[in-house]
């Protein structure tokens, strides 16, 4: 293993957060300053509680999820993106590292810029609500796993896309509306019987239950099958990643 390379790569991409300070960090924090405005505020006051947790703070868990998975798959996908569309892609391909170094620096960045984001997030929303963490191991367990797993998914995205407006696609279709429909700003024993087993289906909700029951220890689905459909999720994406660079899908062309 190269560890200058996976230094050197992985530096080079944290530094480009200093560049990007407003879009990396201010933004994602003020916009969910704005999330606790308007559900915390507005809706809180009409919702006290939600199994057995006020408003405000039940809605935490999910919004540090919502930031995880679009800054992870925003940051991953950008970073691969970007030396493509330049052409200095084909510098690292034909450098004396392996894709695991190269899967390894950038989807290592990128997970680590939203797992810092997601703990500012947890630290600005003290000011909001009064949090509680029952599980911090576990919570800190999720946190990872789940920045890691949306690098990795954001980092393929990065390879498929061949235009700057297939980068945004999936986050904004896909991502985001699986995102507030899985439980982000509610519970699923609010929903009627037959669309609680449909919402079943978003993969996005055994995430954010799961991340809910480290600060809470509710959830709407078993703690146990949460770790695991993380786990697969990322199992499937460090695949594609092995597959890509095996074929050279949309890197050697």
């Amino acid at each position: 293993m190269n560890w200058r390379a996976i230094q050197t790569l992985y530096i080079s991409e944290m530094a480009r957060t200093g560049r990007t300070l407003g879009q990396s960090v201010i933004s994602p924090v003020i916009s969910t300053c704005l999330y606790f405005v308007v559900f915390g505020s507005a809706i809180g006051s009409r919702i006290s509680e939600v199994q057995g947790v006020s408003y405000g703070a039940f809605i935490v868990p999910g919004l540090i999820m919502l930031s995880l998975m679009t800054q992870g798959i925003s940051n991953a996908s950008f970073a691969i993106y970007f030396p493509k569309f330049i052409g200095t892609v084909y510098e690292l391909l034909s450098a004396p590292v392996s894709f695991v170094e190269i899967v390894t620096s950038y989807v290592g960045a990128a997970a680590t810029k939203s797992a810092m984001l997601g703990l500012i997030i947890l630290a600005t929303s003290t000011l909001f609500v009064s949090i509680h963490i029952a599980h911090p191991v576990w919570m800190v367990v999720f946190l990872v796993l789940t920045s890691i797993t949306f690098a990795l998914f954001g980092f393929i995205i990065g390879i498929w896309a061949d235009n700057f407006e297939k980068l945004t696609v999936i986050p904004l279709l896909i991502v985001t509306p699986l995102t507030f429909l899985g439980g982000t700003f509610y519970s699923l024993d609010m929903l009627p019987p037959f669309w609680q087993k449909v919402t079943l289906i978003n993969p996005v909700v055994y995430l954010v239950s799961g991340f809910r029951w480290s600060f809470y220890n509710t959830a709407d689905v078993s703690v146990g099958l949460s770790l695991l459909m993380v786990c697969l999720f990322l199992s499937v994406c460090i695949g594609v990643v092995a597959w890509i660079f095996k074929t050279g899908y949309r890197l050697k062309s």
